[in-house]
């Protein structure tokens, strides 16, 4: 996470934000482009979005208080997979927002969507870019990916996955697919 300023701005205001409801609680975070965001372009380098997208899922973390678990046993964040479409650029000084929200689950892994939305001049809601993220929590002590009906528990709910969407699903499918065709390079 290279976006420090912006961090210590998310945990400074986020005990006066409302708690999220887990699992389907969303984040919303406001942003504006700032000049070191920019690459040669003078848009929005692409690698920002997903810095930027780091705060999202710290966020949820932090405002459904899962925090709490995840400092107590060790555990650390990873984001295993991720795919990303850019719509619309993003210039100097325009203010947007990054909504996260986790879409499903397995076993050992939650699928996340961010969403980068601008305003139009009629207020209208113009999405810039749309990712996907397959994401976990790892227990360095224990070796392995924490399940997800494990952070279910502390999360207070036993709460099901909803079923793939195609677009999830055919994240995944391209995620195995790049898994297998690593495996045989080795």
């Amino acid at each position: 996470m290279n976006l420090w300023f912006r961090l210590l701005w998310l945990l400074v205001t986020t005990p006066f934000r409302p708690r999220l409801v887990p699992p389907f609680g969303c984040s919303l975070l406001p942003f504006r482009v700032w000049f070191h965001d920019l690459d040669t372009s003078l848009h929005m380098n692409n690698g920002r979005y997903w810095s930027l997208m780091d705060l999202g899922r710290t966020d949820l973390m932090l405002r459904s208080g899962l925090w709490r678990t995840v400092l107590r046993e060790g555990w650390v964040p990873v984001v295993n997979a991720g795919m990303i479409r850019f719509r619309r650029e993003l210039r100097l000084f325009r203010a947007f927002e990054i909504e996260t929200a986790i879409l499903c689950w397995t076993e050992n892994w939650l699928v996340m969507q961010h969403r980068v939305i601008s305003r139009g001049r009629d207020g209208a809601e113009i999405v810039a870019a749309v990712a996907l993220v397959r994401a976990a929590l790892y227990d360095r002590k224990a070796k392995s990916y924490v399940p997800v009906a494990r952070i279910m528990s502390e999360l207070g709910t036993d709460a099901e996955s909803p079923p793939h969407t195609p677009e999830v699903a055919a994240f995944l499918a391209a995620e195995e697919t790049m898994r297998q065709a690593g495996a045989a390079e080795r």
